[in-house]
């Protein structure tokens, strides 16, 4: 009954705010002001069950004095809690909660009107100036001060972190809330190790989210308009953030610490609550956000006198060994997870915030080389390599997965443009993780062969732009590919059949590069590996006529048109896959109205780089159908056998140099992973509902009819 009247009060109170829309409250007047943060509501989803987004609106547009002054309020509440510090009694840190909820509640519909966004940054009215207990705070706009205060709340004692000494009345004057020494977790920067009450994890997560509500403002934006710079993370990520290094280190450990298994037990996660994970992912969503920010302007931070992102400079400045092995351990046992398969069903927890390690990883090596290096300096690659491929595997006809499937072709792009990633590939595949893959025995490389294969044949088709990347990849890492399994071998040979078809060649304008890429491995393959890929050697003779058919493709236009009008006239052959007439550019859409001529033909025909292979097959097919007719063969394997005893010294073409292409970041992918991004963050966060009751601009939120 309690709790139902407090809820009941509660509710009383926002009623009665919302309806003085010609009166504007007092400031001074606490004993109402209090109302909404003096304990009578216990969490965060009774604050957005009890203020609807209607009181919000109402409030925001009708009496838009009492809006701003229950901001001010809350703001000022958190101030006086970080002049209280560790001597908060448990009331007082009640209050702080409340506070932190209804600003998660309203700031959102702040950002939401485009008249109100520069309402945190403008100067602050005197009242609300002499109520701040801080000289700091002087002169400082809302938004700052708020952040502030928030930073400052995440490393207090007794309420965000477990106070080293017991705090007392007479230590007081000793205590200093920004030591680095309050870091939450042991691993990078920090060796101390505490035990953490489950109700400190859960007060930093309502911070958190808060902060992260704080940075939500690019939301709110067109995606044409991303360009413009967020101030909340400007702020944030500034040498004005006081506890930058002990916060970063702090999410990082957090996360890179985490063990969902915990003692091991079975169905340990059905019998206690785990508060950690909600902490972890909320970790995981500020890190990833505050390490985007202004990302195209941090490659150039080493040129200026002090970096503009400093959440960026300490993570390109980890160094030491056993950092690199606490965060790459970390990352490897989250992410294969999922992958966990146990005799008893669903006796292991299975953790749900994959794609923001993803992210992670994706951003630890983009931003610190020295991490790369150590990541494909051994094996550990691989461990990280699997669990992508399945989540790619396994997302392939998720249009809502779309995103996913960009990080993780982006990752292994950035992962190919370096020589160790090939080299590491051929180790054997001997873990099986349960994927939708035709039976296999062969080394990784087999493995990723066969799941792109998988994704361009059997993928949603809004994955077509991903086609260059996936065979990009293909192809850097194609001169270190000791061996090939015969599977792995016959599906590469089957998407160079399928895409050196006509009407499929002369249905886009850049159709032809994916042809050109295919070439580009097997030609890798011929000059560098030829003696263990006698597999790849033989699928090549046995479609011979593949490579003939493109040595001979027609120039005239009439000849060109026609298969393509005759492919829109029929349908696919059944034992074909559809191949998709739209390969592109990721971001970039090619004309509507182009159609294939002669001079186009002709720009590309002539270029393609089929010197190598044609000599191998002038030199190699002769000897396989006399060794045929010799011995009566019939049995492939007795041919493979005779392809490995063979060989093309002193035959071919002067090997070409070894070409990596590297991956290089751009505005249009700046600004589809800001979309991306900030796409997660929203699906993450919707109990409660941060922002589903807002007009979101960046991206389109379609909601599910009942």
């Amino acid at each position: 009954m309690g709790g139902t009247e407090s809820k009941v009060g509660f509710r009383r109170a926002i009623l009665n705010l919302t309806s003085r829309t010609n009166q504007t409250i007092d400031t001074s007047d606490d004993a109402f002001w209090d109302q909404f943060w003096s304990g009578t509501v216990n969490n965060i989803t009774d604050i957005f069950a009890l203020v609807t987004a209607d009181d919000i609106h109402s409030l925001r547009e009708d009496s838009p004095g009492n809006f701003m002054t229950l901001i001010y309020k809350a703001v000022e509440k958190l101030d006086s809690a970080v002049m209280a510090g560790p001597s908060m009694n448990i009331s007082e840190q009640a209050i702080v909660l409340n506070c932190v909820r209804l600003l998660t509640r309203l700031i959102p519909f702040v950002f939401e009107s485009e008249e109100w966004r520069s309402f945190f940054w403008s100067k602050n009215s005197v009242e609300f100036e002499d109520s701040m207990h801080n000289e700091s705070c002087n002169n400082a706009a809302l938004a700052q001060i708020l952040l502030k205060k928030l930073c400052d709340l995440l490393f207090c004692p007794d309420f965000t972190i477990v106070a080293p000494v017991q705090v007392g009345p007479d230590t007081l004057e000793d205590y200093s809330i920004e030591s680095i020494q309050h870091i939450w977790e042991k691993g990078v920067g920090f060796a101390y190790s505490r035990k953490t009450p489950p109700h400190i994890d859960s007060n930093r997560t309502e911070i958190l989210k808060l902060i992260l509500t704080c940075f939500s403002e690019t939301m709110y934006y067109t995606p044409q308009d991303t360009t413009q710079p967020n101030l909340w993370l400007s702020y944030f990520t500034s040498n004005e953030n006081k506890h930058a290094l002990p916060l970063f280190t702090s999410l990082l450990n957090v996360i890179c610490a985490y063990d969902p298994q915990g003692y091991g037990l079975p169905y340990q996660h059905v019998m206690f609550n785990d508060y950690r994970e909600q902490l972890v992912e909320m970790s995981a969503q500020v890190l990833m956000v505050v390490l985007d920010h202004e990302s195209a302007m941090m490659r150039t931070m080493e040129e200026k006198s002090q970096p503009e992102n400093y959440f960026t400079f300490f993570l390109s400045r980890i160094h030491r060994e056993e950092d690199f092995n606490f965060i790459l351990s970390g990352l490897i046992k989250l992410l294969n997870n999922p992958l966990l398969q146990t005799y008893l069903p669903n006796s292991c927890k299975k953790i749900g915030f994959h794609e923001e390690l993803m992210v992670l990883f994706w951003k630890l090596c983009d931003y610190n080389r020295k991490f790369l290096f150590y990541v494909l300096k051994t094996s550990d690659v691989l461990d990280i390599l699997v669990p992508i491929l399945y989540y790619l595997i396994e997302s392939r006809n998720d249009p809502a997965k779309v995103g996913l499937m960009h990080v993780g072709v982006f990752i292994l792009l950035l992962l190919s443009g370096e020589r160790n990633f090939g080299v590491r590939l051929n180790k054997l595949y001997l873990t099986r993780v349960p994927m939708d893959l035709p039976i296999f025995t062969g080394n990784h490389a087999d493995l990723l062969i066969l799941v792109f294969h998988k994704i361009i044949t059997c993928g949603h088709h809004r994955l077509q732009p991903l086609f260059d990347c996936i065979l990009t990849i293909i192809v850097n890492i194609s001169p270190y590919l000791k061996q090939m399994c015969m599977v792995s071998a016959s599906k590469l040979m089957h998407l160079l059949e399928a895409f050196s078809t006509p009407w499929f060649l002369f249905a886009n304008q850049t159709n032809y590069h994916l042809v050109f890429f295919l070439l580009e491995i097997f030609n890798n393959i011929i000059q560098y590996q030829f003696d263990g890929n006698s597999h790849l050697i033989y699928s090549i003779i046995r479609k011979r006529h593949v490579f003939h058919q493109l040595s001979n493709l027609p120039e005239d236009p009439n000849t060109v048109t026609k298969p393509v009008r005759k492919r829109s006239n029929s349908q696919a052959p059944s034992n074909s896959f559809t191949v998709p007439n739209n390969s592109t550019d990721c971001f970039n859409k090619p004309p509507e109205d182009w159609r294939p001529t002669r001079e186009w033909v002709c720009s590309w025909r002539k270029k393609l780089p089929l010197q190598t292979i044609m000599r191998l097959l002038q030199v190699l097919v002769p000897q396989v159908e006399k060794i045929c007719i010799d011995k009566h063969l019939t049995d492939e394997s007795e041919i493979i056998s005779f392809l490995q005893n063979g060989t093309l010294v002193g035959l071919l073409p002067v090997p070409h140099p070894i070409l990596m292409r590297k991956y290089q970041p751009n505005a249009a992918t700046a600004v589809w992973f800001r979309r991306y991004m900030w796409g997660l963050v929203y699906m993450r966060n919707v109990t409660p509902p941060i922002w589903s009751e807002t007009n979101i601009q960046l991206f389109e939120v379609q909601k599910m009819q009942d």
